[in-house]
């Protein structure tokens, strides 16, 4: 089983160091300094006070790391059509997608059991149709990732908390594929629960996703801050109401308590999203993977966002002013 870990920096290294750990056949690719630090000292994780170092394949180009069974996609939506010439090379018949990319994916749609959402196109993630025509839907494991980790710097990974990767085939199966994947990073130490549902768990993770960052790179607030603010709170409420009232149309049906869920977030403490930290970094934004998606979808399923469509517009004015979208 030939793996590769396209994108190999705070999720992907951890993924990566830990395969390495028990010799499974794994190639990272990474860029830059983070990619020297790899080849000349080794990949080191720092989790529970303890350092691992491993020295793991790690290439710069997707022709250095040839053919694959299966490819790890751990980058932000917005990176992905970059790297589909990458795919390419990297691609044989039988290759799998391992999609732990945060948001609404570009194959939600695909054989969905409405004949009236049927293989529709999510164009606010893929404008021109080329991730569903150069790699196809039928090659994607759906993952949910848990874990979160960052690379504080180059070669180094500090784990933070979590090791679930939740795997589902897009129409539930429990194939061959997904199982063996499954049983090997259950043998690297992780969680890899196969899943009936991965379109449900994709909308649980969104929930925060959809609210959390944007409203954070909004104030610079933290997680317990945004959730302690009452006026803030609604806000928050308001933009999961109307993404779980898209998700109910859309046929999913699992349950949510939004106080429980912004309590959740409000636990984890002193914590800035992804999108504030990429603010901060002067790093392109991840918004229509979690925000525009979610309004594209309420648009086809005739359901208001007005929360999420001014959460949405003041976002991206920030973006742009700081040039980041």
């Amino acid at each position: 089983m030939k793996i590769c870990i396209y994108g190999a920096g705070a999720i992907g290294g951890y993924l990566g160091a830990k395969l390495t750990e028990i010799g499974a056949d794994v190639t990272l690719i990474a860029r830059g300094p983070h990619y020297e630090a790899i080849r000349q000292d080794g990949l080191r994780l720092r989790k529970d006070g303890k350092e691992l170092v491993v020295y793991p394949k790690c290439v710069d180009t997707a022709e250095k790391a040839g053919k694959q069974d299966y490819i790890f996609v751990t980058l932000k939506a917005h990176s992905v059509p970059g790297c589909l010439d990458a795919f390419e090379v990297l691609m044989k018949e039988d290759t799998s997608f391992v999609w732990g990319v945060n948001g609404i994916p570009w194959w939600y749609f695909y054989n969905h059991s409405n004949p009236d959402f049927k293989d529709k196109k999510v164009t606010s993630v893929d404008p021109d149709g080329s991730q569903w025509s150069r790699i196809g839907p039928e090659k994607i494991i759906g993952c949910i990732v848990n874990p979160a980790s960052e690379v504080i710097k180059p070669g180094v990974i500090q784990h933070l908390e979590g090791d679930k990767f939740q795997l589902g085939e897009i129409n539930g199966e429990e194939t061959d594929r997904i199982k063996n994947l499954s049983e090997t990073l259950e043998k690297a130490g992780f969680q890899a629960p196969v899943r009936p549902n991965i379109k449900g768990d994709i909308w649980l993770k969104l929930f925060g996703n959809l609210s959390l960052n944007p409203i954070s790179a909004l104030t610079t607030s933290t997680l317990v801050k945004i959730c302690s603010n009452h006026e803030v709170r609604d806000v928050v409420k308001n933009m999961m109401n109307e993404a779980h009232a898209i998700s109910q149309s859309l046929g999913i049906d699992k349950p949510f308590d939004v106080e429980r869920r912004i309590d959740a977030a409000k636990a984890v403490g002193e914590h800035k999203t992804s999108m504030l930290q990429d603010l901060e970094r002067d790093r392109p934004m991840e918004i229509d993977a979690l925000i525009s998606s979610v309004q594209e979808l309420g648009r086809i399923t005739n359901i208001p966002t007005p929360t999420i469509d001014t959460v949405l517009a003041l976002t991206k004015l920030r973006a742009k002013e700081a040039k980041l979208y």
